[in-house]
């Protein structure tokens, strides 16, 4: 075979393997001609200030930047970038639990101070308490030490062990921690009186489904007739826990309607062939989300009745994509619609019975205006 013909072999080697290549790409980004253009313009501004800022600036901090702006530029305030500090700290909160030693703190006169421990930890256990300033943590002044960095030290391995330096009246002391697995509990309940259950969820992670039954049956065997079911300023959480808690009282038949922008809807429904008793349900500006699909079934099917104020109104729904470098996007990506076909997103959900909460108050009068309902309801 001759010089030139090995040669040119080679170079149409090499163009053929650039379009295939060039052609996969654009399979891959599935974009016009104006999406490439804008692509290469953002290349090209990450060059442009990795070559000729002041100071040397890391790829990954100038990429993280463009998926922020990116995100951000959604002008959606439940769409965001999180790094992976921030993914993390989201999965604990949706697991619902990690080690550590059960205590919630925060930062009071510039000083790190425990808010409270948690029931049955060895935060509490140890006899920490509220307002307790933690000057150390493993030897480590905790002056300079951000809030989520004093977290991440605390936190650890379930059986690894921590020492906190406490001020307590001006005395120091050393406690030395044994880390568990801390459950982030989400739902709390007690009788009432006239055999009338009250259960609260603060927030819908993993466990709250589950939990909720469990509370429920529990109440169910000391008598429970009637049930309040607590909402107030509970942010939302997890669609499939939600749509557990509300199956337990909501009739067979849709509970919340999911649709993505192409029209497509995927319908979670519930499976009870009869509701057992009556239910209040308070909500309030603070109640969003999943406690909204739960609120807008329940009054939909007239399985429950909603007392306190208006709902916050966010209808969407979001998922969380996990990026190669630890972080990861949050992105809407479907809208929600109750029973009745409604879209909340933006609007709320009004109570049927509507009951402000006065600022300065000795009693709950939404929880007193709901036992009353359901005193009549049973009547």
């Amino acid at each position: 075979m001759s010089r030139r013909k090995i040669i040119f072999g080679a170079v149409l080697l090499v163009l053929v393997t650039f379009l295939a290549t060039a052609a996969g790409f654009l399979y891959l980004m599935n974009a016009w001609s104006s999406d490439i253009v804008s692509t290469l313009r953002v290349l090209r501004a990450m060059q442009v200030v990795k070559s000729r800022y002041v100071e040397d600036v890391p790829v990954d901090t100038l990429m993280a930047g463009s998926i922020k702006g990116m995100v951000n530029s959604l002008n959606d305030p439940h769409s965001l970038y999180m790094d992976a500090k921030m993914y993390k700290q989201f999965m604990i909160e949706t697991e619902g639990s990690f080690g550590g030693v059960g205590i919630v703190i925060g930062t009071k006169d510039k000083q790190l101070t425990v808010i409270a421990p948690i029931e049955g930890t060895p935060g509490e256990q140890a006899g920490i308490k509220s307002g307790d300033q933690i000057i150390k943590i493993d030897g480590q002044d905790t002056k300079e030490l951000a809030l989520d960095e004093a977290v991440n030290k605390i936190r650890g391995p379930e059986g690894s062990k921590v020492v906190l330096t406490i001020m307590r009246d001006q005395e120091v002391q050393d406690y030395t921690l044994t880390r568990s697995n801390i459950q982030i509990k989400t739902v709390a309940g007690k009788m009432l009186d006239n055999n009338m259950g009250y259960i609260r969820i603060s927030m819908f992670n993993e466990n709250t489904g589950n939990d909720f039954v469990q509370k429920l049956q529990e109440l169910e065997k000391q008598g429970l007739k009637s049930l309040v079911l607590d909402l107030r300023d509970n942010p939302g959480g997890l669609v499939d826990e939600c749509v557990k808690v509300a199956g337990q009282f909501v009739p067979k038949g849709p509970v919340v309607s999911i649709v993505t922008r192409d029209g497509r809807r995927e319908t979670h429904s519930s499976n009870l062939e009869t509701t057992k008793y009556p239910v209040a349900i308070l909500v309030n500006g603070g109640s969003a989300s999943a406690s909204e699909i739960v609120a807008g079934a329940a009054q939909d099917t007239g399985s429950g009745i909603l007392i306190g104020t208006k709902t916050y109104g966010k209808g969407s729904v979001q998922t969380v994509i996990r990026l190669d470098d630890g972080s990861a996007i949050k992105l809407t990506i479907a809208k929600y619609l109750t029973p009745n076909d409604r879209a909340i997103n933006g609007v709320g959900i009004e109570p049927d019975i509507k009951v402000e909460l006065p600022e300065n108050r000795n009693r709950d009068v939404q929880l007193d205006k709901a036992v009353e309902v359901l005193k009549s309801k049973m009547q």
